[in-house]
């Protein structure tokens, strides 16, 4: 039996406006593109590393 996936969820809480392309395009990734959105996902190494790319500009509200 499999276990369930560990879940993230992330809110972005700083604007993408003025920042490089490549954050930009991480934060899509994330499904994040608004302030105050909130994006729940699975907690992987890549979703891990995204989010500290972007780490100024998010913020992880739960870790489950």
């Amino acid at each position: 039996m499999a276990k369930a996936a560990k879940m993230i969820k992330v809110e972005q809480v700083a604007s993408a406006i003025r920042r490089h392309h490549s954050q930009r395009s991480t934060l899509i990734g994330l499904k994040l593109n608004k302030i105050g959105r909130v994006s729940e996902l699975q907690d992987t190494p890549e979703v891990r590393g995204m989010i500290t790319k972007v780490q100024h500009l998010v913020r992880v509200v739960e870790d489950k």
